[in-house]
């Protein structure tokens, strides 16, 4: 315990009682009492050694106890404020261990597709209304589309230009590995049916060879590196906008999977002004088209990116694509549309030996290495780089993590446990929503398919689960998540069959994945991830009883509270104060 802590019980208290803790120097007798109490409720602490409770008392922004409305009856004294919760359920403040808050927000600044109706006309008028208010803005920029909208997966420039033909657009998807640009991006960027792919992206093309107005993965750069960057204010609103929007799911500390150093600089600034609420880790971004001379920049980010609750200690390295473009790592070939193979594997990021070398020496100097992996033959290079780390540095406190996870080979199950590697999943998309049953699952053998999302696998095989949303990617609602790990059917059709339900997980390891399994590869597990006597006080307040009989679905369940070290970061309607 850290600032004069220290763990104490109640007189004559056996294992099972309230766990109590003062500062130094007072007791807990009436005279030292609590600034808020949560009572009334369903305490899930995720501390096995006390898995539920009824109450939380709260001082200086840490736990003081958590036990029965009895035992906690001397901490409550005449200016203790106290929240009946009415049987509500109190969990750890969730902690998403992959999203992308900076882009998130900067999203939202412009002209966000995400949350509309998944088809071409709702995004044409959306775009169209966006490009009519902000008529001096020199480019249309979103996000949000979902392929699904889009025959084959791929919108064409002409339905853009359809709504905005004077100025590029630029609409990055869903998931950040493709874009649909407009024709006037194609001319500005010197896109025609001369231009090669690169060699860590394609340029979609029409029956001639005309490009048609989608760009995939490093086919996106040629035109993203010509949009005026935005200005570190207007990245830092960014900021602001997206962990406001984090704590309305009871999100108290997030990893961001995709930060560069004009992103640093705006977290620190957000940081240094006292506005960042959450907890927030930077994972740096590995630059695939550079090498290890990167990383002595990489290591002076860390050093001046570390402010207030913002660190900057995880690097991410994005290893492959996804399955949707045919551009995630596979150890067998995607099919065709004619159901054969078609000698494409996708596409590895970084030579798999220079990966070995590049994490050897992150692991060395003390990063955790945060890998995109999402194919199979990804999963198996990204374990190959841990091997080959552990082996030259030994054991080290990394807790290095992969996420996505899509599939993964069996032989390569155990390895997760063996290297110390947490498996980070996003279990939003483990159902059998449009993108898996058109955009998947056909391009896929079906010995491969069936291995996708292998959530109870891991856990079985020994594997810490983690959980993040990716958001944007999918929804920041953690409850929303875990119903989907629980079921394996999406809670935007619970008609339809659920997805390989051999691999769903019970809903306290789904819940876990999200408090104490993150709170681990944050490296905050010592001071938050369950309710734990001495920990910080963040905390999510639920509508409902979710483990009660008729609780329905969990992702039906909103979060009416949340406290970061005992202050509302996020309140709804519905809460007694007294």
């Amino acid at each position: 315990m850290k600032s004069g802590y220290q763990r104490e019980a109640g007189a004559g208290a056996d294992p099972g009682s309230a766990s109590f803790i003062c500062s130094e120097g007072s007791r807990v007798n009436g005279r030292q009492t609590a600034q808020l109490v949560l009572a009334g409720g369903s305490v899930v602490t995720m501390d096995p050694s006390r898995p539920t409770a009824q109450a939380v008392a709260i001082r200086d922004g840490r736990i003081v106890a958590v036990g029965s409305l009895e035992e906690l009856g001397p901490l409550v004294g005449p200016r203790t404020r106290r929240i009946e919760l009415a049987g509500r359920t109190v969990l750890p403040g969730f902690q998403d261990a992959h999203v992308h808050p900076a882009m998130a927000g900067i999203g939202l600044l412009r002209c966000p597709l995400h949350e509309l109706t998944r088809d071409l006309h709702a995004y044409q008028a959306a775009i169209r209304a966006y490009a009519t208010a902000t008529p001096d803005v020199a480019w249309v920029l979103g996000d949000g589309w979902y392929m699904e909208a889009f025959p084959g997966g791929t919108p064409r420039a002409a339905d853009l230009d359809a709504v905005v033909g004077d100025r590029p657009a630029f609409f990055v998807n869903r998931d950040g590995h493709g874009a649909w640009v407009n024709s006037r991006a194609l001319q500005v960027a010197g896109i025609n049916s001369d231009s090669p792919d690169p060699g860590d992206g394609r340029i979609e093309r029409d029956a001639g060879g005309v490009p048609s107005g989608t760009l995939h993965e490093g086919a996106m750069e040629i035109v993203r590196r010509l949009i005026p960057p935005p200005t570190i204010e207007d990245r830092a609103r960014g900021v602001l906008l997206a962990q406001a929007y984090l704590h309305r799911f009871g999100i108290t500390a997030w990893q961001d999977a995709w930060v560069t150093p004009a992103d640093l600089a705006a977290y620190r600034l957000v940081a240094e002004r006292g506005d960042l609420t959450g907890r927030a880790i930077a994972g740096l971004w590995w630059d695939r088209e550079r090498g290890g001379e990167q990383i002595d920049e990489l290591i002076e980010l860390r050093r001046t990116g570390t402010v207030g609750r913002l660190r900057a200690g995880t690097v991410k390295v994005m290893q492959d694509g996804v399955a949707e473009n045919y551009t995630a790592a596979m150890l067998h070939q995607y099919l065709g549309e004619d159901g054969r193979p078609t000698g494409n594997r996708g596409i590895s990021f970084v030579d798999p030996e220079l990966l070995k070398l590049h994490v050897t020496r992150l692991d060395a100097e003390g990063f955790q290495v945060h890998f995109h992996a999402l194919g199979d033959r990804a999963v198996r290079q990204a374990l190959d780089a841990l091997e080959a780390a552990r082996r030259s540095n030994g054991p080290t406190d990394g807790r290095h993590h992969l996420a996505h996870l899509q599939v993964v080979d069996p032989a390569d199950l155990p390895r997760f446990k063996a290297l110390g590697a947490a498996a980070n999943i996003q279990p939003y998309w483990a159902c059998n929503d449009r993108q898996m049953v058109k955009l998947t699952m056909p391009y896929l053998e079906p010995e491969r398919a069936a291995l996708q999302y292998a959530f109870r696998s891991l856990l079985e095989a020994g594997a810490r689960l983690v959980g993040g949303s990716d958001w944007t990617v999918s929804t920041p609602n953690v409850l929303a998540e875990v119903e989907v790990a629980v079921t394996r059917i999406s809670p935007e059709d619970r008609s339809a069959p659920p997805f390989l339900p051999g691999q769903a997980i019970g809903l306290h390891d789904a819940l876990a994945a999200f408090t104490s399994g993150s709170a681990y590869v944050n490296h905050l597990d010592q001071d938050s991830g369950t309710i734990t006597v001495g920990k910080y006080a963040d905390l999510a307040v639920l509508d409902r009883d979710i483990f009660g009989p008729d609780a329905g679905p969990v992702g039906d369940a909103r979060v009416l509270l949340t406290l970061v070290e005992g202050a509302t970061v996020h309140e709804d309607d519905g809460l007694q104060w007294t």
